[in-house]
């Protein structure tokens, strides 16, 4: 997306930052795909994931599709991206010029399905090492991964104070 601006909160981005400095010693990039989005964004994602379930599944009920949905995507009133305090990310390898195999992905694009859990026994070990990468250089920082998506990383928000059993978040939402 040309200009497309990635807003986060301060401390996150110190921490992207550190993240990036690691990965770029190993001659490897941090590509961030998503991190604060507002409520009318993750609302526009939601919706138009629904639909294309709708079409794709037309017999199925609307609950059944909003459930299925919803083991990937948060609800507009749900979502963690709103706080400033989720990150989306993979790496890129530059020596074999191409983003690291997680598998789940091609490229950039990402199937969403069960193997998208962080520890799913029945993906490639090439992935799986890729995938333990990934999550430690976020961990490192304090973040903790999604128990749904290995891409997905959460500080200061809900999602981390219950992976950190704290007794509350840092961050709320950002409305803008």
């Amino acid at each position: 997306m040309k200009d497309y601006k990635y807003m986060v909160r301060d401390v996150v981005a110190e921490k992207i930052s550190r993240i990036s400095k690691l990965l770029d010693s190993d001659n490897k990039k941090l590509i961030i795909r998503s991190v604060w989005r507002s409520f009318a964004h993750q609302k526009l994602i939601w919706d138009d994931k629904v639909a294309s379930m709708r079409k794709e599944y037309p017999k199925k009920q609307l609950e059944e599709i909003t459930e299925f949905v919803s083991y990937f995507i948060a609800p507009p009133s749900k979502s963690m991206h709103s706080t400033g305090g989720a990150v989306d990310a993979l790496i890129y390898d530059l020596k074999n010029d191409c983003v690291m195999d997680f598998g789940t992905n091609d490229g950039l694009n990402i199937e969403l399905n069960d193997k998208c859990y962080p520890y799913h026994p029945h993906i490639p070990l090439k992935a799986k090492e890729n995938r333990k990468l990934l999550m430690h250089l976020f961990e490192e920082e304090d973040f903790v991964v999604d128990i749904k998506e290995y891409w997905h990383f959460d500080y200061g928000n809900a999602g981390w104070a219950v992976g950190k059993a704290k007794d509350h978040a840092i961050y709320g939402i950002i409305d803008t």
